[in-house]
C-alpha cells in the first residue's frame, strides 16, 4: 500500500511510495504528529539521481522487519534536497560536525520538539558490512537511547545546536584588502592544481577562481594559466564527457578522469560550459573545447529541453540492458564493448578510434570501454564517422534525425516505451530555477564567444519561461512540475537566475543589442524582490530562505561554502557590483561592501571554502565598465574580462574607441584598441596591491 508519498511531485519522493516505511514528505501535520506521539524524527535526504540513495532504497528501505521498527518507533520522513536545499543544508552541516564527513544518502535523527539532529550518517546496511552497522541495530540502539538517556541526549543537542548557531553567527574582521584576494584565488588554484589519489570533480567555482588568477601579473611557484587550462582539458578529454552524444557527466570515481559516475547533472554542464568558452576567450582555443560545447548544446536539446522552453535537472546514472531486467545497471546507456565495437565499425574506424581513445578487448569499466580522449586535437573524419555509428546504436538513428529524444520519466516508462536503440537512464523531468540558472549562463557565454545566435535563443527561451511562468504574484518559485510551481525561490534561485539575467544582457549587446535592455531590467526587478525578502538588513548578506518562509527550519543560513554549485551569496555580491556599474547607482555597491564585510571573517579564516566569494571580492576592487560603439561591444565581449561590464554608447568623443570606468572614476577616452587594452592591464597591476613587498 502506498504511503504519503504516492502522490508526491518530486520523482525522488515517488521513487518510496511503495516502501514498507510509512514516509511522510516535510510539513507541519508529520512534525505536530511527531511531537503529539513523541516519536524522534528520521529524516533522510537524497535525490534522485543519487546511487546510494537508489541502493539504500531498493535494499534498508524495503525490508518489512525494518519497516515495521520504524513506523513504530520512529516518525519517517523523506526530502529531495533539490527542492529544499535549505533543510539539506543545515542538517549535513549536522552531520558534518557529528562525524566529520557527509554525502548522500543524508540519514539523520531529529528531536521532535526542537527539530534538533542527535545522531547521523549515510548508507546504512541492512545487515553489519563495509564496517557498518546493520540499520535495524541503529534504530534499536537509538531509541533506547532515546528513551532512557534523557540527560546525555541533551548534551547532545545542546552541542549541536550550539555549534550550528556559532557557525551561522559571522564574526567581521573588516578586512577587504587585495591581498585577501591574492591568497584566496591562490588557495583555490593550488587546490585543483593537486594530484588528488581519490575522485575528479569538475569543481567549477574553483576552476574560475584560478583561471581569475591569470589576470594578476604575480610571480607564483605554480602555472595558474596553465593549472586552469588542464582542468579545461581535463573536462573536455576525459571519460566525465559523452563524446558520443555530449552532455558531461557528474564526475569521475579514478583520478584520471576516466570512468565517470554517469549522471548528468544539468547544473555541471552549464557550469562547465561557462567555463570552456571563457578558456576559449582567454586564447586556449582547444578544439576539444569547441567539439564539447557545440555536442552539450545538442544533447541539451535533444534530451533536456521541455517543450514549454525550460532545462530538466538530470538524468540517472543507471539504465536497463533489456526490459525483462529487475534493476538497472550503471553506465549501461554510455558503454561499449569491444566485440560490439568490431561487429558495427569497419576494421579502419576501430582502429582510428583506438588510436584516438582509450579503447581496449579488456575495456576500463567492468569489461566494457568508457570512452576518453588521447589527445586535444580535431578528431578525423574517420573517428567522427565511428562516434556517429555509435550514436546510432545507442539512439536508433543519425543524429541529424534525432532531434528531440523524449525523456524516460520512471523506470517503469524506461522499462516499456519500445526505444529505437538502448533503453536509457531516466531523466528527472523537474525545473529548477537556479539550475536552468546555470545553464542560461553557460548558454549566454558560449554564445558571446562564439557569436552563436542559436546558442542565444536557447538561453533566452529558458529566460522567458522563468519570467512568465515561475513569478506568480509578484514572487519567483523554485520548482516546476509539468506546469505547476512549488516552493519558494531561495537564495540561489534568486542570486544565479540575477547572474543569468546580467549574462544574457551582456551577450545580446553583442548579438542583438536592441533586444538587451529588457534583461537587465528583469535583472533589477528580481534584484529588488530579493532585498525584499532575503536580504539581512542586521549585517549583510542573504538567508538561504525568505523571511516568510523559514518558519519550519531550526535556523536560518546565509550559506557562503562553495560546492557542486557556487554559494548563493558569492554570486549574489557580484550580481550587486555588476548592476552598480551597469546603473550607476551606488547603493548597489554598498550592499556589496556590506555583505563582503559580513563574510570577511570567512575570506580570511577558511580561503579554501569559498571560491565565489573571492571572486566577489575580485569584482569588488577590479569592477570595470566600459562603454564603446556595437563593433566594440562585440570585439570585446569575445575576450576575457571577468570583471567588466559593457554598455553601447554613441557618446564618445571623436577619435576615440571606447571610455572605461573603474571603481569611482573614469579614465580618459582610449584612442585606439591598443590604448584600451593597456587601461585593462593596469586595472591588474601588482603595483596597484598594497601591501606587497
Amino acid at each position: 500500500m502506498p504511503n504519503h508519498l504516492a502522490q508526491a511531485q518530486s520523482l525522488y519522493l515517488r521513487k518510496h511510495a511503495n516502501n514498507p516505511i510509512d514516509w511522510w514528505y516535510w510539513c507541519d501535520e508529520a512534525l505536530e504528529a511527531a511531537r503529539r506521539d513523541n516519536k524522534p524524527i528520521f529524516l533522510s535526504i537524497g535525490y534522485s539521481s543519487c546511487h546510494w540513495c537508489t541502493v539504500m532504497e531498493g535494499e534498508a528501505f524495503s525490508d518489512p522487519i525494518i519497516a515495521d521498527y520504524l513506523n513504530t518507533y520512529f516518525l519517517p520522513i523523506k526530502v529531495d534536497r533539490e527542492e529544499r536545499p535549505d533543510l539539506d543544508s543545515i542538517y549535513m552541516q549536522a552531520l558534518q560536525m557529528m562525524t566529520g564527513q557527509g554525502g548522500w544518502p543524508l540519514n539523520i535523527f531529529l528531536t521532535p520538539d526542537e527539530l534538533i539532529p542527535f545522531y547521523g550518517g549515510t548508507y546504512f546496511p541492512v545487515e553489519p558490512k563495509y564496517g557498518r552497522a546493520g540499520f535495524l541495530q541503529v534504530l534499536q540502539s537509538l531509541r533506547k537511547f532515546y528513551d532512557q538517556d534523557k540527560e546525555k541526549l541533551g548534551e547532545i543537542t545542546e552541542e549541536i545546536l550550539g555549534g550550528l548557531q556559532k557557525m551561522a553567527l559571522l564574526n567581521p574582521d573588516r578586512t577587504l584588502d587585495l591581498a585577501v584576494l591574492r591568497k584566496g584565488l591562490a588557495y583555490s588554484t593550488s587546490i585543483i592544481s593537486g594530484k588528488n589519489p581519490g575522485p575528479s570533480f569538475p569543481m567549477i567555482p574553483y576552476a574560475d577562481a584560478a583561471l581569475r588568477n591569470t589576470r594578476l601579473s604575480l610571480e607564483t611557484s605554480e602555472n595558474t594559466a596553465e593549472i586552469a587550462v588542464q582542468r579545461g582539458l581535463d573536462l573536455a578529454l576525459g571519460g566525465i564527457f559523452d563524446h558520443v552524444a555530449g552532455g558531461f557527466h557528474r564526475y569521475t570515481v579514478d583520478p584520471t578522469w576516466t570512468v565517470p559516475h554517469f549522471e548528468k547533472m544539468l547544473y555541471d554542464n552549464g557550469q562547465i560550459m561557462e567555463y570552456l568558452a571563457n578558456l576559449w576567450s582567454l586564447g586556449t582555443q582547444s578544439p576539444s573545447f569547441a567539439r564539447s560545447i557545440d555536442r552539450t548544446v545538442q544533447w541539451l536539446q535533444r534530451e533536456m529541453a521541455a517543450p514549454a522552453g525550460y532545462f530538466y535537472a538530470a538524468q540517472d546514472a543507471d539504465s536497463f540492458l533489456t526490459p525483462e531486467d529487475a534493476e538497472p545497471e550503471e553506465g549501461a546507456f554510455y558503454v561499449w564493448r569491444f566485440d560490439d565495437l568490431q561487429a558495427h565499425l569497419s576494421a579502419s574506424e576501430l582502429q582510428e578510434l583506438t588510436t584516438q581513445f582509450t579503447v581496449t578487448p579488456g575495456g576500463n569499466f567492468e569489461g566494457a570501454n568508457v570512452l576518453q580522449r588521447s589527445h586535444a586535437e580535431a578528431l578525423s573524419p574517420t573517428v567522427e564517422t565511428a562516434l556517429e555509428k555509435l550514436f546510432v546504436l545507442r539512439y536508433g538513428a543519425i543524429p541529424s534525425q534525432v532531434e528531440t529524444f523524449p525523456p524516460a520519466p520512471d523506470n517503469q516508462t524506461a522499462k516499456t516505451h519500445p526505444w529505437p536503440g538502448r533503453i536509457p537512464a531516466v531523466t528527472d523531468t523537474k525545473m529548477i530555477v537556479a539550475w536552468n540558472s546555470l545553464m542560461i549562463s553557460g548558454l549566454a557565454r558560449a554564445a558571446a564567444v562564439w557569436g552563436n545566435g542559436g546558442y542565444l535563443e536557447l538561453a533566452a527561451q529558458c529566460a522567458q519561461f522563468i519570467w512568465m511562468q515561475q513569478r506568480q504574484n509578484s514572487r519567483l518559485y523554485r520548482l516546476n512540475y509539468s506546469g505547476q510551481v512549488s516552493v519558494p525561490a531561495q537564495s540561489e534561485d534568486y542570486a544565479f537566475l540575477i547572474k543569468a539575467l546580467l549574462d544574457l544582457h551582456q551577450a545580446t549587446l553583442a548579438i542583438a543589442p536592441d533586444q538587451a535592455d529588457s534583461w537587465l531590467t528583469a535583472a533589477i526587478d528580481v534584484q529588488t524582490e530579493f532585498d525584499l525578502y532575503l536580504w539581512s538588513e542586521e549585517s549583510g548578506g542573504y538567508f538561504n530562505t525568505a523571511k516568510d518562509a523559514s518558519q519550519d527550519l531550526l535556523l536560518r543560513e546565509r550559506s557562503y561554502l562553495d560546492n557542486a554549485t557556487p554559494s548563493a551569496n558569492g554570486i549574489a555580491i557580484a550580481n550587486l557590483v555588476r548592476l552598480s556599474l551597469l546603473t550607476e547607482h551606488l547603493t548597489y555597491r554598498d550592499q556589496a561592501e556590506k555583505a563582503l564585510m559580513a563574510f570577511s571573517s570567512i575570506l580570511q579564516r577558511s580561503p579554501q571554502s569559498c571560491p565565489s566569494l573571492f571572486a566577489a571580492l575580485d569584482w569588488f576592487h577590479h569592477g570595470t565598465l566600459i562603454r564603446t560603439t556595437p563593433d566594440g561591444i562585440t570585439q570585446l565581449a569575445q575576450d576575457y574580462l571577468p570583471t567588466t561590464v559593457l554598455q553601447l554608447t554613441d557618446e564618445l568623443p571623436t577619435g576615440t574607441v571606447a571610455l572605461l570606468c573603474q571603481g569611482l572614476a573614469c579614465q580618459e577616452p582610449a584612442r585606439s584598441w591598443d590604448h584600451l587594452w593597456e587601461q585593462i592591464r593596469a586595472i591588474y597591476s601588482v603595483d596597484s596591491i598594497p601591501g606587497d613587498p
